[in-house]
């Protein structure tokens, strides 16, 4: 029986990985194209010194290109290369290495919200999970959180809403500090990654929130949220501020 079922196991595994492997060509064909696609159209434009480059920090293929060079640009013309790489078919949000706005223009505005797009796609797989009734983060959570502070660090100016959530299972006064209480450790995680404090807003809702398609009690909706609401700082206000517990 289990030689039988091992077959199957060995097949599926196969084709997962097929699939995975078909996607990444796709996705580094499609940034490879994409950069050479940016550097034509600077190069005629007269701003060959600038250079897009379609791969996150970690070398994964992006859409959402970062611009370097051409150091001695006025910003008008900085803005201008931004604009040229985001016209192009199949380009994301587009942000300049120092961490800079995008673009601007009369006819729209290039902000970075590109991060919440990123850091669904790290999370859409994974989750941030923490010590069973603690904040303490597994090790593969502290890893994940490395990718997290990568992909919020090019929306600089950015609030990012962290909130936590737990199941139903329990005191819902408990459950409602645990989750404050982990969202607060998300964000301390991320400020030792270089995340500036003020742009971090952490609250628990308990299990007031549980995911679509899922009922209360469901362990899965134990989870971390991420969500980018707005490019302008705000000054802290006490409530924002960790407590002594």
């Amino acid at each position: 029986m289990l030689r039988r079922l091992a077959i199957p196991a060995g097949a599926l595994l196969v084709i997962a990985i097929g699939l995975l492997s078909s996607w990444s060509g796709r996705a580094e064909s499609m940034a490879e194209r994409l950069e050479s696609d940016s550097r034509a159209a600077l190069s005629q434009a007269g701003l060959g010194m600038v250079e897009a480059a379609f791969t996150t920090s970690y070398g994964a293929p992006t859409r959402h290109p970062q611009l370097s060079g051409g150091e001695g640009l006025d910003d008008e013309r900085r803005t201008r290369a931004a604009q040229i790489v985001s016209a192009l078919p199949g380009v994301g949000g587009v942000s300049w290495v120092d961490g800079s706005v995008n673009a601007e223009s009369g006819e729209r505005g290039f902000e970075p919200l590109h991060c919440q797009e990123d850091v669904d796609g790290l999370l859409r797989t994974r989750t941030v999970r923490f010590e069973e009734a603690s904040a303490a983060l597994l090790p593969a959570s502290r890893m994940l959180l490395d990718e997290v502070a990568t992909a919020l660090e090019p929306c600089s100016g950015a609030i990012i809403a962290i909130t936590g959530h737990t199941d139903k299972s329990g005191d819902e006064d408990a459950n409602v500090a645990l989750s404050m209480d982990r969202a607060r450790a998300v964000r301390e995680g991320l400020v030792r990654r270089g995340i500036p404090r003020e742009s971090l807003r952490a609250r628990g809702v308990g299990s007031s929130e549980p995911m679509e398609r899922l009922t209360p009690e469901d362990p899965a909706n134990r989870r971390i949220e991420f969500s980018v609401i707005r490019m302008e700082p705000l000054t802290p206000t006490p409530v924002d501020t960790p407590g002594p517990r």
